[in-house]
């Protein structure tokens, strides 16, 4: 919608993102915090959830319809007489402007909703234990979809071109997309409202005792002590380093790649059609990280799989960019390949950023995700909220804001490409130096949680007697129960009691 709109371009995205994506962002954050102290998990899921749907619902079947009427487009364009081609960005955002906020609702769609609410539910309810086996089989079943997503664009695209003159293709593929977000919206609702209510409340579940306990244990702090604590850590410091580096990066290859994507793709059909395509592809790709993450996972621990991802990202984005430097030397040998250097670095950018969004999905995403575990509950409902919510768009942002300077500076994203990709090795480097640092500090956390559930198991497994009448029983009970600490004492000292200890990286000295 905002890239192949009339009178919009790529260069529209970092000016959206600073402007427009992180204030909402961040207002979204200050009201999420708030209503996290007052009001349920459950109240405060549907409160976040129902707005989305509503908007996607309504966008399809009145804002669009409605955009040549409620878009001051003449008012943009005598904008743009005053201020000059190289602010077609900000002019774009009035000119589009429910557009622009379709993208944005859509940005924090996966912010707010995945990671707020679907991991926060996720993290709430899993031990790090069983996290290391069902996290990546959550994200199996989210590239599944992703790849039937990218076959439903696909279908609509094609749609479009059967449509006789004078018909608006965006507008038929639009209510039939937008309904089908509503409708798996409320199912999104109608399963969060059974798990709650017919299974994590199951007494003959013993999670359902433990969260009930761990709710009421939730300590409530304010806005400003909540930030003042999240700053201090240098464990939320460090997560929060990966989040934003994450934005920072993909962004800087993505925008400059989808400018060469329009350049070649110009129409709405063919460049929706290839999205398409893209998301199937990337799906696909996601799908088979997954199958590989969980071996990663199990056989060279946390340390390894968060730095899969930043290096991944490295290794593509010097390709992508150096094809759009010393695309015209490559010339006659791409031509062999009936290729353009335009067409040759859409092809390598797609390939960039589906590595890398695999390698994000498949394992970028669940060890972000394991590591809120071991954290108090405080940490990971405000922490989670300021992390997930803020600091993926400031990310984002942090790389729009960089494109904006280079825009205005040098005129065009294609003029500063080779500064682009010097900032790009130092983003990345700084994100591996984050996740070295963080995966010290939870496999500590990762290690104390997991011997701290053994010892309860092991404690809860000591015979109780009912009724005695002898002393000697009496006293042998009262060394039973004594075992329970004993227990723990070896599992802090000793061996580690499971796999999941040693997937973690972290050593211990082999009990007495």
């Amino acid at each position: 919608l905002v890239v192949t709109a009339k009178g919009s371009s790529a260069e529209i995205i970092p000016f959206l993102k600073t402007w427009v994506n992180l204030p909402m962002a961040i207002g979204f954050m200050l009201l999420y915090t708030k209503l996290s102290n007052v009001l349920s998990k459950e109240t405060l899921f549907y409160t976040v959830i129902f707005p989305f749907i509503a908007f996607f619902g309504a966008f399809a079947f009145i804002l669009y319809p409605l955009s040549s009427v409620i878009h001051p487009t003449a008012l943009a364009d005598r904008l743009l007489e005053v201020l000059g081609p190289r602010f077609l960005g900000p002019v774009a955002i009035l000119r589009i402007w429910s557009f622009c906020l379709f993208y944005v609702m859509a940005e924090l769609w996966g912010s707010v909703v995945i990671s707020v609410l679907f991991w926060g539910f996720a993290n709430q309810i899993t031990t790090v234990d069983e996290a290391k086996q069902f996290y990546p089989l959550f994200g199996l079943g989210a590239n599944i979809a992703l790849i039937f997503s990218g076959r439903t664009v696909k279908y609509f695209s094609n749609l479009r071109k059967n449509l006789g003159p004078g018909v608006d293709g965006w507008a038929i593929s639009l209510k039939g997309m937008m309904s089908i977000v509503v409708v798996l919206g409320l199912a999104i609702c109608g399963i969060y409202w059974g798990v709650n209510n017919f299974v994590l409340n199951d007494p003959s579940l013993p999670k359902a005792d433990h969260q009930k306990k761990k709710k009421k244990e939730k300590p409530k702090l304010g806005m400003k002590e909540s930030m003042k604590f999240l700053i201090s850590s240098r464990y939320v410091r460090d997560l929060a380093t990966l989040v934003v580096a994450y934005g920072i990066s993909i962004n800087l290859v993505e925008v400059t790649w989808k400018s060469k994507l329009k350049a070649q793709f110009p129409s709405p059909n063919e460049y929706s059609s290839f999205m398409g395509d893209f998301s199937t592809a990337t799906g696909i790709a996601t799908f088979t990280m997954m199958l590989l993450s969980r071996v990663i996972f199990t056989r060279y621990g946390w340390g390894v799989a968060a730095m899969i991802t930043p290096t991944v990202l490295l290794l593509t984005g010097v390709g992508f960019f150096s094809l759009i430097l010393f695309g015209e030397p490559l010339m006659p040998m791409l031509g062999k390949f009936g290729l353009t250097p335009l067409l040759a670095a859409v092809y390598v950018g797609a390939l960039q950023n589906i590595f890398s969004k695999s390698a994000k999905y498949s394992l970028f995403d669940p060890c972000k995700e394991m590591a809120y575990i071991p954290l108090d509950e405080e940490t990971k409902v405000k922490g989670k909220a300021a992390i997930d919510v803020v600091c993926n768009p400031l990310g984002k942002s942090g790389g729009a804001l960089i494109q904006q300077f280079m825009i205005l500076t040098f005129g065009s994203l294609a003029n500063s490409t080779p500064y682009l990709g010097g900032i790009l090795l130092v983003i990345v480097l700084s994100w591996l130096a984050a996740a070295r640092s963080l995966d010290s500090q939870f496999s500590s956390l990762a290690k104390d949680d997991i011997q701290r559930e053994k010892a309860l198991k092991a404690a809860s497994k000591t015979p109780e007697v009912v009724t005695s009448k002898d002393d000697s029983i009496a006293k042998k009970a009262e060394e039973l129960k004594g075992n329970g600490s004993a227990i723990a004492d070896v599992l802090t000292k000793g061996k580690p009691s499971s796999a999941a200890d040693s997937s973690f990286g972290a050593s211990h000295p082999h009990a007495e």
